[in-house]
């Protein structure tokens, strides 16, 4: 059943600055997760505890725009400190090194530093004009999504994988197809928060679908509107549920027992965004039948 979302939102500005961060939410609960999981193993609560005080702060300035630019601004001196104080535990526990537990969380930290300098990076532009739209390059931004699905394959510490191509898929393995295309050639304009949006989208589909299954997901600027689609064989959303999904804080409740580290806001943050830009947003689900999201915002006149 596709249904057009119409709603109006409740929301404050905390609301509103939560919703803009909600991409850097997710990646800072993973790197707090695995700084933890250091501290576990090595049964030491002392040596990473003002690493972790660091991220927790910086996740308790993402409903302050102010707050959150600087946080943005500083990315690199915190990961510094962060990669000091690692290198000091590595020091203090030699016997861990070859712990592969160990191994695969110091890895996955890297990685998540990789993804987070990305966010900041990000987040210090639209801060700075969030209405204009920008050009990017489709072959970076497809490589960017690749990357983001790398980092979720190494934090699933084997759990699961991603392929590319339906021949090679096994059991354990996600299919993802990735089609993006613009009458601009090799460049798209959109918003940058707009990359945003489609990452939550394509996480939560990825979230609520067991490995084996499907993730589909097209973005098409045709000229009139920029358009993006994203499917998945999941478990979908009772009918009666789905207009209130894009509402802050909701889970269906076929998702409510669902482990998630993200803040829960990514449709919410798809449909704000798409009402600031004068678009439209279609959800077509029904519960274990999986579900399709589409977006439609129209091209302005001056786009960059």
């Amino acid at each position: 059943m596709q249904v057009e979302i119409k709603k109006d939102l409740q929301l404050n500005q905390e609301d509103t600055v939560l919703l803009d961060m909600h991409s850097f939410y997710n990646v800072i609960n993973i790197l707090s997760g695995e700084l933890q999981v250091l501290q576990m193993i090595a049964d030491d609560r002392e040596t990473l505890q003002d690493c972790i005080k660091l991220v927790f702060q910086i996740k308790d300035s993402l409903n302050n725009a102010c707050s959150a630019l600087e946080h943005a601004k500083k990315v690199d001196e915190h990961f510094k400190f962060i990669r000091g104080r690692i290198e000091e535990f590595m020091k203090l526990y030699p016997h861990l090194k070859d712990d592969l537990e160990v191994q695969e969380s110091v890895d996955n930290i890297e990685s998540v530093f990789g993804i987070l300098q990305v966010r900041a990076r990000e987040i210090i532009t639209r801060l700075q004009d969030p209405d204009r739209w920008m050009e990017h390059d489709l072959g970076n931004l497809l490589q960017n999504f690749v990357d983001v699905f790398a980092a979720i394959e190494k934090n699933s510490k084997g759990n699961y994988g991603f392929v590319y191509n339906l021949a090679a898929q096994e059991e354990k393995d996600y299919y993802i197809q990735l089609k993006f295309e613009s009458v601009d050639g090799e460049k798209i304009y959109m918003p940058p928060v707009f990359q945003d949006v489609m990452r939550d989208l394509i996480a939560n589909s990825r979230k609520y679908t067991e490995p084996g299954g499907k993730v589909l997901a097209g973005l098409l600027d045709d000229g009139v509107n920029l358009r993006f689609a994203v499917e998945d064989t999941g478990k979908g959303i009772s009918e009666n549920e789905i207009e209130n999904v894009v509402d802050f804080g909701y889970r269906g409740s076929n998702a409510g027992n669902k482990k998630t580290m993200g803040g829960g806001f990514g449709v919410t943050k798809a449909y704000w965004v798409t009402q600031h830009f004068a678009g439209r947003m279609w959800i077509d689900s029904a519960a274990d039948r999986g579900t399709r999201i589409d977006i439609h915002i129209p091209r302005p006149e001056q786009k960059a």
